[in-house]
């Protein structure tokens, strides 16, 4: 278990190191999606409660609208209004998620954020959180939406940064202030990441409860590598587990 007040480097490398091992048991990027999400929420814990630090922990990939499922391509349809114009056009699509209430631990009870199309420039910069996690990550909205082949090597090798909001209340980029950030207490956001070999974007994200200083939250850089090797034997094969019937 890691406070996140007392995180440190040899923590970081350990909490590296198990990350890292996750999703070998499964067959599909899903999967191992939310053992990362679950293993954030259960293992970093407020000690004063002994509850988790988190109130959610959720994990996001960028993916092609022609390669989602029916019902998500509806939900992206929703929002758009309209058929998108590119069948190639990029999703933000939530794969794991684990958090304080029920309905936070099954990504298809999520609502408003199984996917969100990214259909133009001009769309990512008028969604606030999303315009500005891919700034503080280093990247350009066009890495995001229309990943360029030439640049793919170099984008996939980079470290990025860390999207940190360290005061969450009244936070411009923080959406849900009222039905979200005020009554589960979120103190800071911290989310990292990186490119995957398809050119996908691949972002955890964590709501804390407990403030997050800028020191602990470079902590989390290194990790984007970890994940990402955790993740990376599903990039081009099975993404989505298959529904129980």
């Amino acid at each position: 278990m890691y406070d996140l007040e007392q995180f440190s480097l040899s923590e970081m490398t350990a909490c590296g190191a198990a990350v890292r091992k996750l999703g070998r048991d499964t067959t599909a990027m899903e999967g191992a999606a939310s053992q990362i999400a679950r293993y954030f929420y259960e293992n970093f814990v407020d000690p004063q409660t002994g509850e988790s630090a988190f109130a959610l922990a959720r994990f996001f990939k960028t993916h092609d609208f022609s390669e989602l499922s029916d019902d998500l391509q509806a939900i992206a349809q929703d929002f758009l209004g309209h058929p998108p114009d590119n069948p190639q056009m990029k999703c933000l699509t939530l794969l794991g998620t684990a958090g304080d209430r029920p309905e936070w631990n099954e990504r298809r009870q999520s609502t408003g954020h199984q996917v969100i199309p990214l259909p133009s420039e001009r769309t990512v910069t008028s969604i606030p959180m999303i315009s500005q996690l891919i700034q503080q990550l280093g990247l350009s909205v066009s890495n995001v939406v229309a990943p360029v082949p030439d640049v793919l090597v170099d984008l996939q090798e980079r470290t990025f940064n860390v999207f940190h909001i360290p005061e969450a209340a009244d936070s411009p980029y923080i959406p849900a202030q009222t039905e979200f950030v005020q009554p589960f207490q979120i103190k800071s956001v911290l989310g990292f990441g990186g490119i995957l070999p398809s050119g996908n974007l691949m972002v955890i994200i964590l709501f804390s409860k407990i403030p997050i200083s800028r020191a602990t939250a470079e902590l989390f850089k290194p990790l984007a590598l970890n994940v990402k090797m955790a993740v990376l034997p599903f990039d081009r094969g099975t993404i989505f587990m298959p529904i129980a019937s």
